[in-house]
């Protein structure tokens, strides 16, 4: 009897839940290249290129271990393009029997796979994906268990969980369950910030980049200087790169922004993990195993642990339970389509043209430009959420609808009403200008407030407060900006309003077809 195991693009795991307590002479392993996942958005080359690099790299050592692989290709003739059609033609090539496979991570996929056993006529197995630390029916049952969804007690209870970071007695390292103040410096100058390690592209990985080039030509971003882990051997070695270089100092550093330098001491890892070349408890373990040895301070190991056995698994519980309505949320009504310089990275405001330019490179950016940067503005500049969602799910090689969607939607953009977050994440020019150098050779002035020449982000960030008053006037931890905001003069008000609207009838307004084909 063969069991036809499909694994996702995003499933590359050697100890997947599908491929566990099963005869491996009766199972026929299936992975799918297939145009439906490419073009669903148009996604970033590199994000495709990683993807099926990863995906040919797995399904050779699959193979080499033993197992009987059925792998189809992009460019292969009888490709039916979608995941359904090529389950449909495995299952009737194999003659199988029976259908067993790793719950998908976005909700579009479960709902094919939920029609799978109807359509093939054929009993489909879904199991849990453990690789994850808190199952999504977990996380719902500790959600239903309170009034507010704050991330830092869920943050809390998986360090209880893991026993990441934890005393004898069970208190945290340090006595803090929190470092993030300490985690806030600016960069200064003469840091040496490494640059994670780079991975020279092998034959697959060149061919796969031909056929990127060839088929996504129209696709934004490049792939010049492809050097992404795309095994989990590579992806080990730029984790204990980066535990070794950069760790220690990232906690300090992580909102630092400095023009020209892409990494600063962040990892980049997200992509090895989203793809299942690396599991989040591996990660977490080696960050705190290099605190225990004493080649990392706690603050560092403390901020980055968080990331991922707190913010990662807290944002795939909530998008799991808020689906699919979070997807066309738009509390704040937010109306403005997203402005072209997000595509083309042409705009004289230095912060959001480095951003873009560092996406569109390397499909990366780091969590504070992609928060108080990109999403701020868009949040400020009333840009319609679901148009900045598409973005960030095409733009970033790390980018999964259920770590994507509930980042822009709840967190950058207030999208979800407060249901993640109990405030939203505006600021004006003093924040940039305090966490990064990019306000000094800027075009705009961020010491002015109004006129032509103010750093936009000063008057659209009081805007966005006027315009949400009602909203936000009453919010406990929004008093003091709107008392100060209350102070004002009325010219004040007024300048500041009449200045951010002359700069919005001023953007231009992206073409279409960048996000999705028209």
């Amino acid at each position: 009897m063969t069991i036809l195991i499909p694994i996702l693009g995003d499933q590359l795991s050697h100890g997947l839940a599908s491929l566990r307590d099963i005869e491996r002479k009766n199972a026929v392993l299936l992975l799918m290249e297939v145009a439906e996942e490419t073009t669903y958005v148009r996604h970033h080359k590199r994000k495709i290129a990683l993807i099926f690099s990863a995906m040919r790299h797995f399904a050779e050592e699959l193979r080499a271990d033993g197992w009987t692989v059925d792998y189809i290709r992009l460019d292969d003739k009888g490709n039916s393009g979608s995941f359904s059609g090529e389950v449909a033609r495995a299952a009737k090539r194999h003659r199988a029997a029976a259908v067993r496979i790793v719950e998908s991570g976005e909700w579009r996929v479960k709902r094919m796979i939920d029609g799978w056993e109807k359509t093939l006529g054929l009993p489909v197995d879904v199991l849990p994906d453990d690789r994850f630390l808190c199952s999504i029916l977990d996380f719902q049952t500790w959600a239903q268990s309170r009034n507010d969804l704050v991330m830092e007690f869920f943050y809390r209870e998986m360090r209880r969980k893991t026993g990441l970071l934890m005393t004898a007695d069970g208190k945290p390292e340090g006595g803090k369950w929190n470092l993030d103040a300490e985690n806030r410096v600016p960069p200064k100058h003469g840091l040496n910030y490494p640059e994670p390690m780079h991975f020279a592209p092998d034959a697959i990985t060149t061919d796969v980049m031909a056929l990127v080039e060839d088929r996504f030509a129209e696709h934004f971003g490049r792939l010049e200087k492809f050097a992404l882990p795309v095994t989990a051997k590579q992806a080990q070695k730029a984790l204990r790169h980066f535990i070794r270089t950069a760790l220690p100092d990232f906690g300090t550093y992580q909102d630092a922004m400095v023009t020209g330098q892409d990494w600063l001491y962040h990892s980049w890892l997200s992509p090895a993990m989203n793809l299942g070349l690396l599991t989040p408890l591996e990660v977490a373990q080696a960050a705190a195993a290099a605190y225990a040895t004493g080649d990392v301070p706690l603050n560092a190991a403390e901020g980055f642990i968080r990331q991922i056995i707190g913010w990662r698994e807290y944002v795939r519980g909530y998008y799991w339970m808020e689906m699919p309505d979070v997807a066309d949320a738009n509390a704040l009504e937010a109306t403005r389509p997203l402005p072209e310089f997000y595509w083309t990275g042409e705009t004289d405001m230095l912060c959001l043209a480095e951003a873009v330019r560092n996406t569109r490179d390397h499909g990366y950016a780091h969590h504070i430009q992609r928060l108080m940067v990109l999403g701020n503005f868009a949040m400020l500049a009333g840009v319609r959420p679901q148009e900045v969602a598409d973005w960030f799910l095409v733009v970033y090689a790390d980018a999964y609808e259920w770590v994507e969607l509930p980042n822009v939607i709840g967190m950058s953009q207030h999208a979800d009403g407060g249901r993640l977050a109990t405030k939203p994440y505006a600021g004006g020019g003093a924040y940039i200008n305090r966490m990064s150098d990019h306000c000094g050779p800027c075009r705009y002035d961020v010491k002015k407030k109004t006129g032509p020449d103010a750093c936009p982000f000063n008057a659209l960030y009081w805007d966005f407060l006027a315009r949400h008053e009602r909203r936000f006037g009453r919010n406990r931890r929004m008093m003091t900006m709107y008392a100060t905001w209350n102070r004002m003069t009325p010219a004040s008000r007024d300048a500041y309003r009449s200045s951010a609207a002359a700069f919005l009838d001023a953007l231009e307004p992206a073409a279409k077809g960048w996000a999705r084909a028209e």
